[in-house]
């Protein structure tokens, strides 16, 4: 027996036996009031990280996260693409719940309880970074997909509106080095309209009507994280607790980086320089963030989160600046298969959490409910179906019995223990799979299991017909 989670006085106190991790329940009193960062890339896929084995890329920082921390490996994005993934982590539902059903489609409505109006209600002060996508952040000017379009003023949801105090927000993708440039075409993403060295025509918001103007050049990843170090500088020095959401663009396309990235894979071709280099900058702004944490002797009371929104962009990854990996898995970005859906996930928490793998499935629907129990909120309290759980309570081994339920478009998905289903037709047809058998569900066992079978696929139909209540509004 070893702890993974060690004790302090009022404080959470786990321990890890060779079946998992286990909680003895104690939370913070409000002064100790853990601050949460979530860090969320775009498009990075599965087999994107140095530490999960890929033969180019370096990632030093990632890699001691996990050194430093829990590696989740079978963590997944709750969707295939951007907004309705981003949607879960705000809110722990499924997007679908409340209209995002994928990428520039509906947005956050008032009604939701998102991740930053529950912590406020605590002291919280709060702060959103990078990219929103789960809604327009103007009704006035031409902005990003969608923004100041007279058909999309119903989708004007910005942060701020949605419990973020601070913020420093795109509404969608900008290019990952200069990202106000329209860069060449080769970089993608961009589209005809648009005239290389010009406006990429996506602004950064502060506020309403506020955009940034200044310190807007060079890699992406910097200019976000530039931001996020004075908001964390002035929390610490008010003495607040703080939750900062940070959203890297990196790397979604149009995908470029500066020289010094791309001479760290000189040997390589031109595509992967610039594919690569983007995550290594997107790397050393990770290093800069723990790095800021420990200058300023917080970083055992943060509890700081890493993923991204789904599998990388693309057909394969040996083809122009899409480039990303799954480490084997089918699918990739759009796809319900696990190269669309399983992503890297790590959790570190200095002083309370000790380095361990995690092999169960968890999503990015997790985040909500496990910060609540971190601070000591019942989100019982709000009144409505959850598609996330309190980590916390799986790794003490209560509340271990559960599912993974995904839909987007026709396809349809659960994810139970080592088993999935999967369904191209809506629930129509599904077959299953053994994931730990069979990682890229190349063998359908619906046949072979069928009382499993039919059980996973009656736990679809329920989940589906709650979702669907949901979207009627019937939670509110």
């Amino acid at each position: 027996m070893r702890n993974i989670f060690q004790s302090n006085i009022n404080t959470p106190f786990f321990i890890f036996i060779a079946t998992g991790l286990f909680f003895l329940p104690g939370l913070y009193s409000q002064s100790q009031s853990p601050n949460i960062i979530l860090i969320m890339t775009d498009d990075q896929g599965w087999g994107d990280t140095g530490y999960n084995g890929h033969p180019h890329l370096k990632t030093p920082n990632l890699d001691a996260m996990v050194s430093n921390g829990i590696e989740f490996t079978r963590f997944y994005a709750a969707s295939a693409v951007c907004s309705p993934t981003r949607g879960s982590v705000i809110t722990g539902r499924h997007p679908m719940r409340y209209g995002i059903c994928y990428a520039n489609c509906g947005h956050i409505l008032q009604e939701e309880v998102t991740m930053a109006e529950m912590v406020k209600d605590e002291g919280y002060t709060t702060g959103h970074f990078g990219k929103w996508h789960l809604g327009t952040l103007t009704r006035s000017d031409l902005d990003a997909n969608r923004g100041g379009r007279p058909e999309n003023d119903k989708h004007y949801s910005p942060p701020w509106e949605n419990g973020f105090d601070e913020c420093f927000v795109t509404e969608s993708k900008v290019p990952t080095w200069d990202p106000m440039v329209t860069p060449p075409i080769q970089s993608g993403g961009v589209n005809k309209s648009q005239v290389e060295g010009g406006y990429y025509g996506t602004a950064y918001w502060k506020g309403p009507g506020e955009k940034a103007c200044d310190n807007l050049g060079g890699d992406d990843s910097r200019v976000i994280m530039d931001r996020v170090i004075p908001f964390i500088d002035r929390a610490v020095e008010k003495e607040k607790p703080f939750l900062s959401v940070i959203w890297f663009h990196t790397p979604h396309l149009p995908v470029l980086t500066g020289q010094e990235y791309r001479d760290m894979y000189s040997s390589l071709s031109e595509d992967e320089q610039h594919y690569y280099g983007c995550i290594s900058a997107m790397d050393d702004q990770v290093g800069r963030l723990r790095n800021h944490l420990r200058e300023l002797g917080i970083e055992k009371n943060t509890v700081l989160f890493f993923t991204s929104d789904n599998g990388p962009e693309g057909k394969s990854s040996d083809e122009g600046r899409t480039r990303g990996r799954t480490k084997g898995l089918s699918g990739r970005k759009r796809s319900l298969h696990e190269g669309g859906i399983r992503v890297p996930g790590i959790m570190e928490w200095p002083g309370q959490v000790e380095p361990g793998k995690v092999d169960f499935p968890c999503f990015t629907s997790d985040y909500f409910p496990t910060i609540a129990g971190i601070i000591g909120i019942d989100i019982g309290k709000f009144n409505r179906p959850y598609d996330g759980q309190n980590l916390i309570e799986m790794l003490a081994g209560t509340n271990t019995e559960r599912y993974l339920a995904f839909r987007i478009e026709d396809q349809a998905a659960i994810i139970r223990d080592r088993y999935k289903i999967y369904s191209d037709d809506n629930g129509g047809t599904f077959s299953l799979y053994d994931l730990l058998e069979d990682p890229g569900e190349e063998k359908d066992l619906s046949k072979e299991k069928d009382e499993l079978f039919s059980n996973l696929v009656s736990s679809w139909e329920k989940w589906k017909l709650s979702q669907e209540r949901s979207a009627t509004g019937a939670d509110y």
